[in-house]
């Protein structure tokens, strides 16, 4: 993971079972909660001041996302993506980087894809056993539960 962890210049990351335990909470007049961790959002912070880019990309839209992603300075967020292989590929594009610069945290089969191409793959403890086998390391610690941050720090560590 080492050698890996070195090349490191942009941070991936899903929502719904990675940044948040996975569960949507819905009110009696519709309105949408997701909690998140304060751990992962101080591990997010700590990644920009190593000068590495966090991202998210999550297959869901949601203000609450946006608002959180705006909180922690998280510039490129990616809401309601069905294809993410699309949108990493133009991220790529745009940051000028390659694969192997490129880390991605995630927790389900909709991860696969875009996993298998980064350079270094994460997971959180809940993930589905399909990503286990492609993983690079495999938090201690389940989604929405200090996971991102357990990477994060194995990643900053690894560096």
């Amino acid at each position: 993971m080492r050698e890996k962890a070195k090349k490191i210049k942009a941070f991936i990351m899903d929502v719904d079972g990675t940044l948040t335990d996975g569960k949507i909470y819905i009110g009696d007049k519709g309105e949408v909660f997701k909690a998140f961790n304060v751990k992962d959002g101080y591990g997010i912070k700590m990644l920009i001041e190593n000068g590495i880019t966090p991202i998210i990309i999550t297959g869901r839209n949601s203000e609450i996302v946006k608002k959180r992603a705006e909180e922690l300075n998280i510039k490129e967020v990616y809401q309601g993506i069905d294809n993410k292989v699309e949108t990493y590929e133009q991220i790529k594009l745009n940051l000028g980087l390659k694969d192997e610069e490129f880390a991605f945290v995630g927790d389900d089969l909709n991860d696969y894809a875009l996993m298998e191409k980064v350079g270094l793959k994460l997971v959180v403890n809940n993930c589905s056993e399909e990503l286990v086998k492609i993983a690079d390391y495999q938090s201690s610690l389940n989604g929405g539960e200090g996971a991102v941050r357990d990477v994060i720090n194995r990643l900053l560590t690894a560096k």
